[in-house]
């Protein structure tokens, strides 16, 4: 596979490193490297990337960019989420070529989960 200028890593912001990383160890099973206390680096299994501490909070809403997943299940994905202090910010709904919701992390960053089921 040819990796020159494909997408690599990713950086998001995080509020509070600590429940950022519960929430998303807890939910999803992403695994975790601290740098200090304000930066942790994370791997999902598919994709390595990292939280840096900030006053601010992503939004889809004020032109962020929009993280996906993917779910096989997207109902049981979205009760992990509820479960895990997440919000849902957009209940499952349909578009071509499947179905996805948007949720808010402990600290407000907004991400979507889609499946094709």
């Amino acid at each position: 596979m040819d990796d020159h200028e494909k997408i690599n890593y990713l950086e998001l912001p995080a509020v509070d490193i600590v429940a950022i990383k519960r929430f998303y160890q807890n939910t999803f099973d992403w695994q975790f490297v601290d740098y200090g206390d304000e930066y942790c680096a994370f791997n999902d299994g598919v994709i390595n990337g990292g939280f840096y501490q900030v006053d601010v909070r992503s939004s889809y809403e004020k032109g962020g960019a929009l993280i996906v997943l993917y779910s096989k299940n997207l109902e049981e994905s979205a009760a992990k989420v509820l479960n895990n202090n997440g919000v849902i910010v957009k209940p499952i709904f349909s578009f071509p070529g499947g179905r996805r919701f948007h949720f808010t992390d402990p600290n407000g960053n907004e991400l979507a989960i889609w499946s094709d089921k």
